[in-house]
């Protein structure tokens, strides 16, 4: 059995305000990391942290990636032209693919200072952290840890491959602060190298959560299935429809944050032309309507057998 992947479409018939959802997520994030990365940046260079002072450079990272964000969910949401028909909701998905390169990028050049100061081996001329950055760890875990639950819960109901990205990006600042609270927090107990090890392994939470981002937003370009267990949420919806005997074939691809259906039913084969559309026009609208994420469901009706015999 498939399992159903976190950005995988559900069915839902709540009205949400996206354009509120959107420009309060952007704030959010924008104000939130500038403020937790200012104060990071000061207590690394104050407190003599490298890993804090490579955390604040991460934070500041975010402030970029929610600006992606925020253009590439506004740019996906433009309708259809006579150059785009399908519309443009891939273009999300190149805003998680940039996200995840930006993550990438962050995690290896926070890991290569580190990597640099413990091959060095000269640990006693390191700097010992003060209390300032161990302070600035433990605010930033706080801090980060809350906008990911706010962003994720969000991000889900307007079904956001991008701000779903951004949240994963607001947790991997947590982690990242959690490394920098183990690290600084060991080099003040007497082992100053842990503060570089923190930064290698902020490097390895990065680059982890970068590949998690980067593969989604490749699996949504390439018209991957929505899996099975939505496919037979799908079948049993129209099966149970009036009129139709059953469905011979349901095929599903995700096409940026939205749902493209191909569908084969069986409809009594002595109905006129006329009422065989109408049952497949019945169809049509309903699962556009009870499944919001399918954005257009393309429908074959094939003749079944004489339902006498």
């Amino acid at each position: 059995m498939t399992t159903k992947h976190e950005n995988t479409p559900q069915s839902t018939s709540h009205p949400i305000n996206e354009t509120a959802v959107i420009r309060n997520l952007s704030l959010v994030s924008v104000i939130g990391n500038t403020i937790l990365s200012g104060f990071k940046m000061f207590a690394g260079i104050a407190g003599n942290s490298g890993a804090m002072i490579s955390d604040a450079i991460h934070s500041f990272s975010d402030v970029l990636t929610t600006l992606i964000a925020w253009i590439g969910v506004k740019v996906s949401k433009r309708a259809a032209d006579d150059s785009h028909p399908y519309g443009h909701e891939r273009l999300e998905c190149v805003a998680s693919l940039i996200l995840g390169l930006v993550l990438l990028a962050t995690g290896i050049g926070v890991g290569k200072v580190g990597v640099e100061n413990i091959l060095s081996g000269n640990y006693e001329t390191l700097a010992i952290p003060s209390t300032i950055a161990l302070v600035a760890a433990i605010v930033s875990i706080v801090g980060k840890e809350a906008m990911y639950w706010y962003t994720r819960y969000y991000a889900k109901l307007i079904n956001s491959a991008a701000f779903l990205a951004d949240a994963w990006h607001h947790r991997s600042d947590a982690f990242s602060s959690i490394g920098s609270l183990i690290g600084i927090g060991g080099a003040m107990l007497g082992f100053p190298v842990l503060d570089s090890v923190a930064s290698v392994v902020i490097c390895l939470f990065i680059v982890k959560v970068a590949y998690d981002i980067s593969k989604d937003a490749l699996v949504k370009m390439l018209d991957t299935s929505c899996g099975e267990d939505y496919e037979k949420q799908l079948v049993e919806y129209i099966a149970a429809q009036e009129d139709v005997v059953g469905v011979d074939m349901l095929r599903s691809r995700m096409f940026g944050n939205k749902v493209y259906i191909d569908l084969e039913i069986s409809v009594d084969g002595d109905k006129s032309l006329r009422e065989a559309h109408g049952v497949a026009e019945r169809v049509h609208k309903d699962v556009e309507h009870q499944f919001s994420d399918v954005k257009h469901i393309m429908i074959h009706v094939n003749p079944a057998s004489n339902m006498d015999e």
